[in-house]
């Protein structure tokens, strides 16, 4: 799979939120763990998880 880092930006390129696109027409989501409240009031089915991110990180990677 093909990454291009679409925004989020951090010193070691690796530790910080980020959006990526892949080579196949969807976004990657890289960022902290929810706790288990959170997972919860999703109702996520077995395959998702959920990371939350700044909302201006969001913003940039739409640009």
């Amino acid at each position: 799979m093909r990454l291009t880092r679409l925004a989020g930006d951090c010193p070691d390129g690796n530790t910080c939120p980020a959006v990526f696109a892949t080579g196949e027409g969807t976004v990657i989501v890289q960022g902290k763990r929810l706790d288990d409240g959170a997972m919860a009031m999703l109702r996520l089915g077995e395959n998702e998880y959920a990371v939350e991110i700044p909302i201006d990180l969001l913003r940039e990677a739409v640009r």
